[in-house]
């Protein structure tokens, strides 16, 4: 890939009864579950949107995005990092509006032109039987896509601190988490500028559709974590 850009589309298929489907997120039945003294809602409904940033405005995804965002995701140098390949637009939107997948999808927008999308995917904490109840909904996976005409501004950056800032303090979630190919360089360093911890460095455990195998990374962050690195109000 191209110095510059930003793709974080690895998926994986997590152990341990995780719920994970490409780039979409399977909801937990009830809408919301308890945790600790709150609540955490399932979906992505207890944030204010859209956030405003310095230069974007991130909002929910709707169909009418497809097209914005289907320009995007078929160019060669960003599916290849991608889930999916989007080379065919009427599976893509199909796709694209299935409900678990629209309400996880937000599209971001700098000088009323989309230029990029995010996932979040909130879901369970893995927990022993027992205590399985108080892990459902607390953690996050994030993902992220720029067009490579706006790469290089720190555009995903910019949105993926954003929308760390809303999973802690508006969802209250404990744990979020980013993943991608090894070899897709600026999506790590995102992660690591967002103040996230490597967890993982898994060798050759991703098969790629080129056939080959690739190395992969995950970083994460807690949410007393992201706390602690804030500035004192």
């Amino acid at each position: 890939m191209q110095a510059g850009e930003a793709h974080s589309g690895r998926s994986e298929r997590a152990p341990r009864g995780h719920l994970w489907i490409g780039d979409a997120v399977t909801t937990v039945a009830g809408g919301a579950v308890r945790i600790h003294d709150g609540v955490v809602p399932q979906d992505l409904s207890a944030v204010g949107w859209p956030l405003l940033t310095e230069r974007l405005v991130i909002r929910p995804a709707t169909p009418a995005d497809i097209e914005s965002t289907w320009q995007i995701r078929r160019l060669p140098s960003v599916s290849m990092w991608m889930t999916s390949d989007a080379d065919d637009r009427e599976e893509f939107a199909r796709l694209y509006v299935e409900p678990d997948r629209l309400a996880s999808t937000l599209v971001l927008v700098c000088d009323g032109v989309i230029v990029g999308d995010m996932m979040v995917a909130v879901g369970d904490a893995w927990a022993q039987t027992e205590v399985a109840d108080q892990a459902r909904g607390v953690q996050a996976e994030l993902g992220w896509t720029i067009d490579p005409a706006y790469a290089g501004r720190g555009l995903a950056t910019e949105a993926a601190s954003a929308v760390l800032r809303a999973c802690f303090v508006d969802l209250g979630l404990r744990r979020v988490y980013a993943q991608c190919f090894a070899d897709n360089v600026p999506s790590w360093r995102i992660m690591e500028k967002l103040g996230m911890r490597r967890e993982e460095y898994a060798v050759r455990d991703s098969l790629h559709r080129s056939g080959e195998w690739r190395d992969a990374m995950r970083y994460a962050i807690l949410a007393d974590e992201w706390r602690a690195a804030r500035p004192p109000a």
